[in-house]
């Protein structure tokens, strides 16, 4: 059973790598935002699964739980940063044009 959980952790590890690619080289700050998300996702499936290879799921479980927390937060609060800065730009550039006229 350990092999099962050490080869789905591996396919895992290199799913994140594919969000990765997504997470740097994407077209939108939204692509960005939501890989970055996915990989949080995956990352907390990763210590769930090395909690029962280890046989320690209690611990891992609780780590992964406050990871998952905190992935949350984080996309959340770059997606409420993100949706300001952009309106913000947007009312200066919409400034600017008034000034010219």
């Amino acid at each position: 059973m350990e092999t099962f959980f050490l080869v789905i952790t591996l396919i895992l590890c290199f799913l994140v790598l594919l969000c990765l690619y997504r997470g740097i080289f994407g077209p939108t700050v939204l692509d960005r935002i939501i890989s970055v998300g996915v990989i949080g996702t995956k990352a907390s499936c990763i210590l769930v699964l090395i909690g029962f290879i280890y046989r320690r799921a209690d611990m891992f479980l609780d780590l992964a739980m406050v990871y998952a927390l905190l992935n949350f937060i984080a996309t959340l609060a770059a997606s409420k940063f993100f949706r300001y800065r952009k309106s913000i730009l947007a009312g200066a550039h919409h400034l600017k044009e008034k000034e010219k006229r």
